[in-house]
């Protein structure tokens, strides 16, 4: 079953019987793992998996084969075109025409009176039912119990059977339709989900009640649960400088220099994204390892301009992409997020005056406030490009008065291609840091990040990235370059000067990648959802808040704005 050509992507004629008890379970969580395709791990995946490996092992027997009496399968794989199901049965218990499917369960039994929960009792009878299709005799099933060494017999009668087939439609239902069911309400379920990071069920929910209240609660924090999963075992590498290289030995990557031979290793389950910034030889297999675990590697000039990322296969989200498609050609629907990111720029602007500059100006900040609120109100995508360039004129006309504790560097004003100073110099550099980040965020969110709704299309120029970093440039870059110079990490001696303009040398470039480093990993408490997190998590959540705006579940982009 499909939807028409060319309008959607296609439904599977079949549905997982695995899919199926996770929409018993949370018919969100199915929808994104299945229908977004994402998904996570978390401690309770990794040990599912790990229970499964022994059950997972391919049998040599036939489950159709008659000549065999009482035997036992494993890992069975059959498909029911009827009932609109396929399974993988952990372990099939088979005397003659009659088969009793055996799910396994990392947990211990619950003590209720079914034996099982309901996800687990539909999955198996959505496995029963297959096998009848299949000619078997199947009135039961046993769920496993692996913590409690416990098995679980469960009938099929006709309640359960009825309910297992209502699931099978109404997910299916809800594939055609495209639409994410919503977010459930303060349930114990999120707690340990893995995909709570990704569905930000408390989030929306805040979201879509203060914009239900008409905005009545905008600007007061209330506090959410952290349901973000931690992952800060997983970094980002850069290697800068001409003539380093990168090699697989086992599970490791190394960096190797011409002169120096090794100089280091990372385990490759914990890097994030692979920089490499110059002429940097990477062997094969280490590339080839790289993309089949989804790491981006990105490619960036010496002077460290972005060229382009090595990556596996892309998000499989295709419907967020169309919609991001469908916003990006309307102008409407484009004006009103760029709306919100520009003006969240602005104030964070209007904050970093307001924090650092030793003897601030009311008339300034009175502006910003002022621009801030028009972008809000922009009739169109010119006027509110001059808003944003009158903000920038107040701002970087302030910016200098930050850089309290060295004198030998100055801002008199913004220059760009070539930068005409050492501190132009450093924020470019940390702005195009910025801007690959955002693009590997968007990536791995399934976002096209050359497609945006404020800054135009233009070749070779990822544009929803461009967007996406404006209300943090003041946050990240900005504050960055300001504690690099005022605490006398960068000096004359690390830059260079021509005559068409100022560049960094290579130990310039590591220590301003290390400040940007420690700024990203920097946790603060979200000014919003009242949580702490790092800012590289919260690049993350503003992403996902983005698609939830382009699939119509929260109407306006909140942009990030600190306080």
């Amino acid at each position: 079953m499909a939807d028409n050509p060319g309008s959607k992507a296609e439904v599977p004629d079949l549905i997982p019987a695995r899919m199926l008890a996770e929409f018993a379970y949370c018919p969100r969580l199915c929808y994104i793992e299945w229908i977004d395709g994402e998904f996570a791990d978390n401690e309770d995946t990794v040990d599912g998996r790990l229970q499964h490996r022994r059950v997972d092992e391919d049998t040599e027997n036939d489950p159709m084969d008659d000549d065999l009496e009482a035997i036992h399968l494993r890992s069975v794989s059959l498909a029911g075109p009827e009932v609109g199901v396929t399974c993988r049965i952990d372990l099939l218990e088979k005397e003659g025409k009659r088969a009793t499917p055996v799910e396994y369960k990392r947990g211990k039994a619950p003590d209720i009176p079914e034996g099982a929960y309901e996800p687990e009792r539909v999955q198996l009878c959505a496995q029963g039912l297959v096998l009848r299709e299949n000619g078997f005799q199947c009135e039961q099933g046993i769920v496993y119990f692996v913590r409690s060494r416990k098995r679980v017999p469960v009938t099929f009668d006709k309640a359960l059977v009825k309910r297992t087939r209502g699931l099978i439609s109404e997910l299916r239902r809800a594939a055609i339709e495209k639409k994410i069911p919503p977010p459930l309400k303060e349930s114990p379920k999120c707690n340990r989900c893995s995909l709570a990071g990704i569905c930000l069920p408390d989030e929306v929910n805040l979201l879509r009640e203060m914009e239900e209240k008409r905005g009545s609660e905008k600007g007061i924090m209330v506090r959410v649960r952290k349901l973000i999963p931690a992952r800060d075992d997983y970094q980002p590498v850069y290697v800068v400088g001409h003539g380093n290289s990168l090699r697989k030995k086992g599970d490791v990557l190394e960096i190797w220099s011409k002169d120096d031979g090794r100089i280091k290793e990372v385990r490759l389950r914990e890097i994030s994204q692979v920089n490499l910034y110059g002429a940097v030889d990477v062997s094969t297999p280490a590339l080839v390892d790289l993309m089949q675990r989804g790491i981006p590697v990105l490619h960036f000039t010496r002077g460290g301009w972005f060229q382009g990322v090595s990556l596996g296969h892309t998000h499989k989200n295709v419907e967020l992409r169309m919609k991001q498609f469908e916003w990006a050609a309307d102008r409407k629907r484009s004006l009103a997020i760029a709306r919100s990111m520009i003006s969240g720029k602005i104030k964070n602007c209007r904050t970093q005056l307001r924090r650092n500059d030793p003897e601030p100006s009311a008339a300034v900040l009175e502006s910003l406030d002022r621009l801030s609120r028009d972008a809000k109100k922009a009739s169109s995508a010119e006027k509110l490009l001059g808003i944003e360039g009158a903000a920038a004129e107040l701002y970087f006309g302030r910016l200098d008065r930050l850089l309290k504790g060295n004198e030998d560097f100055s801002l008199q004003s913004r220059n760009r291609r070539p930068p005409k100073d050492p501190v132009n110099a450093v924020l470019s550099y940390l702005y195009a840091v910025l801007a690959k980040e955002m693009f590997v965020t968007l990536l791995a969110v399934g976002f096209d990040p050359y497609l945006g709704f404020y800054h135009r299309p233009r070749y070779g120029r990822p544009a929803l990235a461009l967007d996406m970093m404006e209300e943090f440039r003041p946050a990240i870059a900005d504050s960055t370059a300001i504690y690099l110079f005022n605490n006398h990490e960068l000096s004359q001696r690390d830059f260079i000067k021509t005559s068409i303009g100022v560049t960094m040398t290579p130990k310039a470039k590591k220590r301003v990648i290390l400040g940007y480093e420690r700024r990203m990993e920097t946790e603060i408490v979200h000014p919003l959802f009242g949580y702490t997190v790092s800012y590289r998590r919260i690049f993350e959540v503003q992403t996902r808040l983005l698609a939830r705006v382009l699939f119509g579940e929260i109407k306006e982009y909140p942009a990030f704005t600190r306080r």
